[in-house]
């Protein structure tokens, strides 16, 4: 059995939280060795942290979702950086622009993501960004703060469009991708796919949202991590045991303060 990373979940989230051993054994057991545990508001980023804890292979991220951009009060790079000196916390995020839903001015939106660029900047540690529907603001935006002073970054659950693809993989951007590509109606996202560097692509879950194919209907699990690396493995054309040790070591490339296996 290939090693896997879940590089994208929300353990704390109900529908994973009430049995979470369960959930992580059988991560294990479908050959997912590390899981990372995402931040969406600072006021609950101590449960996430918890998780991390709790578990010798998960970690977690610091961020604030932008979902939640005008309900969080005093977000700034420093409280950021404060939460990164455990050894758990291994990323800065998730953060972005979201023009989908709006459930935050777009000002707050984009005030929130330059706080977490900052710290990503001055932290060297990676930035998940989430973006939907933003594609034009969001390149422009990460590549204006790029040329100010690099920073790692990823562009999580991929279902943006090939020019957003293209200029955040052009100044060193990674791409991770959930069970989306396994959905009949996603052949854009796969052609996208199909174009990119295998050596800046991840997997993920996004769990408990985006169930891959074929468990779709359940609640998603990193243990579903498998079946996106599967699909992966066909869009590129390689085998399902490349990917993993592909998408691995990407992970570990970019999340540096995880243990190598």
């Amino acid at each position: 059995m290939q090693m896997l990373v879940d590089s994208h979940c929300h353990l704390d989230y109900p529908g994973l939280a009430e049995d979470l051993d369960a959930v992580v054994a059988r991560a294990e057991a479908a050959g997912v060795a590390r899981m990372l545990t995402i931040c969406v508001t600072l006021s609950k980023f101590g449960q996430v942290h918890a998780v991390a804890e709790r578990f010798d292979n998960v970690w977690c991220t610091v961020g604030v979702h932008p979902h939640e951009a005008a309900g969080e009060t005093g977000v700034t790079a420093q409280r950021i950086i404060a939460a990164t000196q455990s050894p758990r916390v291994v990323g800065i995020g998730e953060t972005g622009l979201d023009y989908f839903y709006e459930n935050a001015p777009r000002a707050a939106q984009k005030t929130c993501f330059l706080a977490h660029i900052e710290a990503a900047r001055c932290t060297q540690l990676p930035l998940v960004i989430h973006a939907r529907d933003a594609d034009a603001d969001m390149a422009d935006m990460l590549e204006a703060e790029y040329a100010k002073g690099a920073f790692p970054f990823l562009l999580h659950c991929f279902s943006s469009g090939p020019d957003l693809a293209q200029r955040a993989v052009a100044i060193g951007g990674y791409v991770s991708l959930s069970g989306i590509i396994t959905f009949k109606n996603a052949e854009d996202i796969r052609e996208t796919v199909r174009a990119l560097p295998l050596d800046r692509l991840l997997v993920e879950t996004d769990a408990p949202y985006l169930t891959p194919v074929p468990h779709r209907g359940k609640t998603n699990e990193p243990a579903f991590t498998a079946h996106t690396a599967a699909k992966l493995a066909d869009i590129k054309q390689v085998s399902a045991s490349e990917i993993a040790r592909i998408t691995t070591e990407n992970f570990h490339r970019l999340f540096t303060k995880v243990p190598s296996p």
